[in-house]
């Protein structure tokens, strides 16, 4: 396709509100999604430190009786 100017590009034969608006969605959407998968990542993290000292500690008990 081509275009004669940066505003025809943009409005895209008339169909640049909803080409843009599911680009951006679709962006919004994927960050969020990744923002959603390092939270997790760092929570399992931080469960599996306190788990690893629970059995840590737990098993330092049982050898000293």
């Amino acid at each position: 396709m081509n275009w004669e100017s940066w505003s025809d590009f943009w409005a895209m034969g008339g169909d640049g509100l909803y080409v843009w608006s599911a680009y951006l969605i679709s962006i919004v959407l994927i960050g969020l999604e990744v923002g959603v998968l390092i939270l997790t990542r760092l929570t399992i993290h931080e469960h599996l430190g306190r788990f690893s000292r629970i059995v840590g500690s737990a098993s330092e008990t049982r050898s000293r009786s």
